[in-house]
């Protein structure tokens, strides 16, 4: 009997799934491993590739024009200076003297309206700061909810199946029926919406419904592997095996998507407002370029060009800022790169300049 019994806890012990690490691992070692899994390795990839690192100093730079540029920059008004001020004009860097131990040095740069003003003498960089924070809203909202919908919906019905995939997949399909445009223009026109978020899920509100479909042919090839066989013989729940198993493997699609999605709300929401259909707001870059075409003729006068092309050249650059950073997206999520990224717990206390070959994984 004490033969079998040790031979029962012998093999209880070879378990695999319940082999344990032979040291234990403090909390402050799983918080630097959770840190350096999950913000210093992504952030090691993304710098790695320089179009990714391109992409996320451009969208660094909106994001601090949308919070930190409205603080600093005036809010734009008429008269600020003479009209159609061209941009880097005599006099748009100059120098004030600072009092240093009594002495006067002209150390202190002033930028002062460097891309111009328009008809009203209104500076077109204090425009531009200001529309930024709309901007960004919209696309927070819009990009969001059709990302997060469409992943939800998607990997639901690719793993369930049955009736509750042909629910979700009727609803896409009559969804993706249904003209985009037209049907945002009639929602726009009837709610005239002023809150960038409404107005962003108003843009966003028939995106989902292609991720979805895509989404879910991918998880019907994603639920046969190996691993999901193995979360479903161990007993894990349906949540568990989506959130573990089933969405991470999914994740550099779906970023991709995210991008793309953000791209369309910011043309959308351009379109919208140059054409009037949005209601009129002085902070926002299509409404900039309505009033540089209708007011003072932008296409047909280089005196007036840069208020209608400088509104552009924004949209361009943060446009050509989304593509770059996705395309490093992908070497984020994927798992052989980003363990390569990881240092292993010991190794981050010991050198901090040494890469462990091997990443060990903490035991809660």
């Amino acid at each position: 009997m004490a033969s079998q019994q040790s031979d029962g806890e012998r093999v209880e012990t070879e378990i695999p799934f319940r082999t344990t690490a032979e040291t234990d691992v403090s909390h402050r070692e799983q918080f630097l491993y959770s840190v350096d899994r999950l913000l210093i390795a992504p952030f090691r990839i993304l710098w790695a590739d320089w179009r990714a690192r391109v992409g996320f100093l451009i969208i660094l730079l909106y994001v601090l024009m949308g919070t930190v540029g409205v603080l600093v920059n005036p809010v734009p008004t008429a008269g600020m200076d003479e009209r159609y001020l061209q941009p880097f004009h005599d006099g748009w860097l100059t120098f004030e003297s600072v009092s240093v131990l009594g002495l006067h040095l002209p150390l202190d740069p002033v930028i002062y309206l460097p891309l111009g003003t328009d008809a009203l003498g209104k500076g077109l960089w204090s425009q531009i700061v200001h529309a930024t924070p709309s901007m960004l809203k919209m696309i927070i909202a819009g990009a969001v909810f059709s990302t997060v919908v469409a992943t939800i919906l998607g990997t639901l019905a690719g793993y369930k199946g049955g009736y509750t995939d042909r629910s979700i997949m009727t609803l896409a399909d009559i969804t993706m029926t249904i003209p985009g445009l037209p049907l945002v223009i009639i929602i726009a026109a009837a709610l005239q919406p002023e809150n960038p978020y409404i107005i962003g899920l108003i843009l966003g509100i028939n995106n989902w419904a292609g991720l979805c479909r895509a989404v879910r042919s991918q998880v019907l090839s994603v639920r046969e592997r190996n691993f999901v066989e193995a979360s479903r013989a161990m007993g894990l729940s349906t949540p568990r095996i989506l959130v573990d198993d089933i969405i991470p493997d999914l994740m550099s699609y779906v970023s991709i998507h995210f991008v793309t999605a953000a791209r369309g709300i910011i043309f959308e929401s351009v379109g919208l407002y140059y054409l009037g259909i949005l209601p009129f707001t002085t902070f926002n870059w299509g409404v900039m370029m309505n009033l540089a075409y209708t007011t003072s003729g932008a296409l047909y006068t280089w005196q007036s060009a840069h208020w209608l092309f400088i509104p552009m050249i924004t949209i361009t650059v943060l446009s050509v800022g989304l593509i770059l950073f996705s395309q490093g997206l992908d070497r984020i999520f994927n798992p052989r790169v980003r363990a390569r990224h990881v240092k292993s717990v010991s190794s981050a206390d010991d050198d901090e300049e040494q890469t462990s070959p091997m990443t060990t994984v903490p035991t809660n």
